[in-house]
């Protein structure tokens, strides 16, 4: 039987890795996308050509609705649910608090936030032994934003991303007996395209202990491993993956 795991804001960026590096550990991957239904098309496609399976669904995960049809359609698939990766996530541009509109605050709650809720709300129904499931994980993607509060750049979206570190550990206590782990990887700084300021990766990459930039494929490591049976007694951990910033 197939073993699904679902990725949400899959067609891109740490998304995309994560959903590569699934599919060729041989999970059937969910790649879910909100607009962009050509990265996602050429995502899949490639995949398929390699003979993984895959599959895009569309939905807006800060509309209720669109979660529970997304999960409605999962249930379709030949398989059955045993992860969840919440990566989707928003980034405005960047500005100080007094300039944010309650629109801007609004929408990166809810996508960040409300979104990582719902999922996480639809996979335990599926997942949990409580409700006749086989188990499974959850891993949210967090951000070393929480750690730094983002002063005068994003300090709403740092914000959403602390919110999503203590919901790890809540979420991963509640569901302690219920065989599903839930767990959270803070990345650093990453190359990929959210960065909304020209050349801020370069700027930055002396401030990182390391010296250098990290790429997609190293959170998405760190996913595989927080879904695989290695990490059978990790449950309620934030994992730093930023170069030692």
């Amino acid at each position: 039987m197939n073993s699904i795991v679902l990725v949400t804001g899959g067609s891109r960026g740490i998304g995309r890795a994560i959903s590569v590096q699934l599919a060729e550990q041989g999970y059937f991957v969910c790649i879910n996308y909100k607009s962009d239904k050509n990265s996602a098309s050429e995502v899949i496609a490639d995949l398929k050509k390699k003979g993984k399976k895959a599959v895009a669904i569309q939905a807006d995960i800060a509309l209720e609705d669109d979660v529970i049809n997304l999960f409605k359609e999962i249930d379709k698939l030949e398989g059955i649910l045993v992860g969840l990766v919440n990566n989707a996530a928003i980034l405005r541009a960047q500005s100080s608090l007094v300039n944010m509109t309650a629109d801007r605050i609004s929408s990166v709650f809810n996508t960040n936030v409300l979104g990582t809720f719902l999922c996480s709300r639809e996979a335990v129904k599926r997942m949990s032994t409580k409700y006749n499931g086989q188990g499974g994980g959850i891993v949210n993607i967090s951000s070393g934003a929480t750690k730094s509060g983002s002063p005068n750049d994003y300090i709403d979206y740092a914000s959403t991303k602390g919110a999503i570190d203590v919901f790890t550990i809540g979420l991963a206590k509640e569901l302690g007996t219920e065989g599903v782990r839930v767990n959270a990887i803070r990345p650093g700084f990453i190359n990929t395209e959210i960065h909304k300021i020209p050349n801020r990766l370069e700027l930055v990459k002396n401030l990182v202990p390391m010296k250098r930039i990290g790429e997609p494929k190293e959170i998405a490591g760190a996913v595989i491993w927080l879904l695989s049976e290695h990490s059978s007694y990790t449950t309620g951990a934030i994992i730093d993956v930023a170069g030692g910033k």
